[in-house]
């Protein structure tokens, strides 16, 4: 082992340790966890699934929370995305049996379009439902990628329809400034790994969960935040600073 890590104090840097640490806490709450998440869940991804899933640590009863929300905001995308409630006319398999099966989501995500004076289609989703599926996923990111957990509330919460942003505020999104230490990974976790020389440093790179579904970032200026880019249509960024 190089003479550096033994100066750390790090017996195997390429062993993920930090996390022990925080086993017996789920992310999402700080409870005792009893089960494991898909973070982000599979009903915001299409099959064949990646093979390589990332999963966190979670109470029974987070885990069971999130489930309806996360349906709600993977039917609601598609649905704003393809302009149209009806299952035959949306493009994801899962949400068209989804759809089908569910007369009373298919009856809310219909109530919330309107159409603009000029005959646009104006999708309202209902926020706290989507806010609550959001800062869930880029809790259970900070955990995985940081061995960060963050139980309260973030200073920072915005989601934007990506053809709605601006050049400036797309740019922001996909190349956040890094200033000075964007990133410092604590040694062990899954981001400090990957800044090894045999890894990719992750404040250069999205960690891309499926092309054209599901991207995240982390990184850490001023606070932790992570900018997750759903179906390529929606930008979230949560910051706890």
């Amino acid at each position: 082992m190089s003479e550096k890590w033994k100066g750390l104090g790090v017996n195997d840097p390429r062993k993920i340790f930090a996390d022990e640490r925080l086993r017996g806490r789920c992310v999402f709450c700080g409870a005792k966890p009893d089960t494991k998440d898909h973070c982000p869940s599979k009903t915001l991804l299409d099959e064949p699934y990646p093979a390589d899933l990332r999963v966190v640590l979670a109470c029974l009863k987070c885990n069971n929370s999130f489930s309806l929300d996360e349906q709600y905001l993977a039917c609601f995308l598609e649905c704003a995305i393809c302009g149209s409630t009806n299952p035959d006319e949306v493009t994801r398999d899962s949400v068209k049996q989804t759809l089908r099966e569910q007369p009373k989501l298919v009856a809310s995500i219909a109530a919330s379009l309107s159409l603009s004076p000029d005959g646009t289609k104006i999708w309202k989703p209902d926020m706290d439902r989507v806010r609550n599926v959001v800062v869930k996923l880029a809790r259970g990111h900070l955990d995985y990628e940081l061995c960060l957990q963050e139980w309260r509330d973030p200073d920072v919460f915005e989601i934007t329809p990506m053809p709605l942003m601006t050049p400036d505020q797309l740019e922001f999104f996909e190349n956040p400034d890094p200033g000075p230490a964007t990133l410092w990974p604590e040694i062990g976790s899954r981001a400090f790994l990957r800044m090894l020389p045999s890894g990719d440093k992750i404040n250069d790179d999205w960690q891309d969960i499926q092309d054209g579904r599901y991207r995240y970032l982390v990184g850490q200026t001023q606070g932790n935040f992570v900018h997750i880019a759903i179906s390529e249509y929606l930008a979230c960024r949560v910051t706890w600073e």
